[in-house]
């Protein structure tokens, strides 16, 4: 059996659960690959910013649809918080 190494972002490692949700979805995990780091850090702080378990799981929902769909950033978020503001 291959093991699939999930990239991380520039800051944020990526989360099993994102990691395990990207493996089962091979249009997002296609996408995934393809984007920078800093692109993946955004789509992992998103992921994991929630607050509530609820909002969490609809986030990997909406990152996973964007993603198959060839998205490459995500779309109405202001962004990762951890990142310098200029």
């Amino acid at each position: 059996m291959q093991r699939i190494n999930i990239l991380d972002g520039t800051i944020h490692p990526v989360s099993e659960r994102l990691a395990q949700a990207l493996l089962e979805h091979e249009a997002a995990l296609k996408t995934w690959n393809d984007i920078t780091p800093l692109a993946r850090n955004e789509w992992i702080c998103l992921a994991t910013s929630a607050k509530q378990e609820a909002t969490t799981a609809r986030r990997q929902e909406r990152i996973l649809s964007q993603l198959s769909k060839g998205q490459r950033r995500p779309c109405c978020w202001e962004g990762c918080p951890h990142r310098e503001k200029v």
